[in-house]
This record gives structure tokens, sequence and C-alpha cells, in this order.
């Protein structure tokens, strides 16, 4: 299935389409660039429209739409209702997914090894720096892991992954939240900074005795050896759609103000412990309400169309209801003279 799209940080997942077609700019998260590069793809077939999404990361999303040079931004980063009132945006999310440790320690298999969050804060703090250190070994009593030292890979860019990454080890580590805390672009104490998830993937891919964190696709389309991380009933629950969907079932979907969603540490036995939703920035008042229009209509459109193909790349679909609920808030919140820019048919 991963030969149905390209994702490249920093470059264009660009469709080149008719004369004629409607282009739309977008800029942004790495996190969901495959999703939204296979959505486009198949817009492309029945609408005819193209999409041309920059997958920079979720800072450069925030910046460029800000700066008002993409016609939409994105970012796994929620913005706070008190700053998209500030910038005059609003924010609606697209789908869940999960962010995943993965390794190259040779001889451990894919999710032979388990972490807890705050085994995982003290590694990226450089506090553990060998893969046979006791506290690793204590968790892994069946496992043999090898004296080798840990190389630590992190985004070098401004990251939603790795904002939800850090804001889960500040939740489960107190010596991170204390000296590192979290955002989308932190003081890494120790490690490697990569671009892009593919970045972070590509590192971890060539750097033997290394951990990186990814969105699940990036380790699932590479192969990459992943951990297993302890979730809040104390299981360890293989990263998918159905463990990214249990962390979702209980979140406040349609109540938080400015649709600020954090997925992180959700109760229930097959819960992901790292999963968060991706979302998309967009002016209330545009200057160019066409535009605007074209892209609510294509996200419009994956909300109808998209669910299959994101389920393929393990991505977890809005609940109908919610997406019901942002279509209402499009119409009352994206406006020009008053009026919706695009109306849901």
């Amino acid at each position: 299935m991963f030969k149905k799209f390209a994702v490249a940080a920093g470059a264009a997942a660009a469709l080149v389409g008719a004369a004629q077609a409607e282009n739309i700019t977008g800029a942004g998260a790495t996190f969901p660039a495959p999703v939204y590069t296979a959505w486009a793809q198949t817009y492309r077939s029945v609408a005819g429209d193209e999409l041309n999404y920059q997958a920079i990361g979720s800072g450069g999303g925030i910046r460029q739409i800000k700066a008002k040079t993409v016609d939409f931004g994105a970012s796994d980063k929620p913005l706070k209702a008190a700053d998209l009132d500030a910038a005059g945006l609003m924010q609606f999310p697209t789908v869940v997914g999960g962010v995943v440790p993965v390794i190259n320690v040779p001889g451990v298999k894919p999710g032979a090894l388990h972490l807890t969050g705050s085994l995982l804060g003290e590694i990226y703090l450089g506090h553990i720096t060998r893969w046979n250190d006791p506290q690793i070994a204590k968790a892994n009593p069946k496992i043999k892991m090898p004296a080798l030292p840990i190389t630590v890979v992190h985004r070098s860019d401004g990251s939603g992954t790795s904002f939800i990454f850090t804001s889960y080890l500040a939740m489960k580590n107190a010596s991170w939240a204390k000296d590192v805390g979290a955002s989308d672009s932190v003081s890494w104490p120790v490690g490697l900074g990569g671009k892009g998830n593919d970045g972070v993937a590509a590192f971890v891919k060539q750097t033997k005795g290394s951990i990186g964190y990814v969105e699940y696709a990036y380790a699932k389309k590479n192969g990459t050896p992943y951990i297993l991380v302890q979730n809040r009933d104390g299981k360890y629950p293989l990263p998918n759609g159905a463990s990214f969907a249990a962390a979702a079932a209980g979140a406040p979907w349609g109540k938080a103000p400015g649709n600020y969603i954090m997925l992180l540490d959700q109760p229930g036995a097959n819960a992901w412990p790292i999963s968060g939703a991706t979302f998309i920035l967009m002016y209330k008042n545009p200057s160019d309400p066409k535009r605007s229009a074209n892209v609510l209509k294509f996200f419009d459109w994956a909300y109808k169309n998209g669910d299959k193909t994101a389920a393929s790349l393990d991505y977890v679909p809005l609940p109908a209801s919610v997406k019901a609920t942002i279509r209402k808030q499009w119409a009352a919140e994206i406006t020009s003279g008053g009026k919706p820019v695009y109306v849901s048919k």
C-alpha cells in the first residue's frame, strides 16, 4: 500500500493536474503527510483539483499559515483557543494516529522490547546510555540486550510529532518535565537531529544502537523495529489502528474549546499511550474566500470518502458525529461578508 504515496519532509507532495484545475496549497506536519498525499491522488482523479502539500513540520505549517503564504496550515500540535483567536484562525482535526519509538538494535525484533514512559524519558535525558542497562534489563527479563551504546535520534525541525512525544515524556518522567518540558521544539539533552518523520526514520535505520520516534506509518513503511510502551492500564498494546482508536474513544470531541484535544496516556487496556489527532489551521475571515472554500471542499470530500484509505495506513478516521460538528463549525466560523465560504451538501 505504501507504493501509493511518497513523502519527503521539506519537499512538496505535488500533483500535476489539468490546466484548469483548482490548486490548493498547504504546508506543515509530516505526521499526516502519507494520508493527505493518498487522499490528494484520489481527489484529483475524481474532482480534477490539485493539492500541493509541503511536509515541512508543524512549526513550519503554523508559520506559513500565519504568513498567509498557504491556503491551510497543518499541525499535530493543537493551538489553544486564545492563540487561535489572537491569530484569527480556527482549527479542526482530520485523523488520529500514533507516535511510536523505533530502534536499531541487532537481534531485537519488532515489539520484543518493552519500556515505560519513565524509562523512555531517562534514555532521552541521556541518563541511560547502554542497551544492557540494569533498568532496561529489569523491564525485559526474557531478552538479553547487547552492551551497545544508545544513540538518541530526535527531530531537528519544529514538530508536532515532537510535541506529542515530549508531552508524553513530561507526563511520565518528572525530570524531563522539570529540565526539558513539552513543545514542538525543545533543547534536546543528547542525540542526533533528523528533519521530518522520514529523516528520523532514516537516521535510525542507518545507525546501529539508535532509538527514535516517528508516526506509525513511517515505521510500518520502512519496516523499522518498534518498542512497545506501557499504557495507563499497565499493558503493552501493539501500535496499530485499533490501539489508536482505543486511545481516541473517550476524547471530548466537539466539546473542547478550539477543538484542542490531546490523546496521551488514555485509559483502556488496548489504548496506545502516545496517540494524537492532527489538525488543519485556516483563517476565519480569509482574504481569498474561493481558495478557502476549495480547501474545505477537499477535506469535506476526505471526511466522506477517505476513511478506508486512512484506515489502510493505520490512521483512525473521526467519528461521523464529530465530522458533522466540524462541518457546522466551518459554516459558522469561516466566513466572508458574514456568510459561510463553504457549506457541506
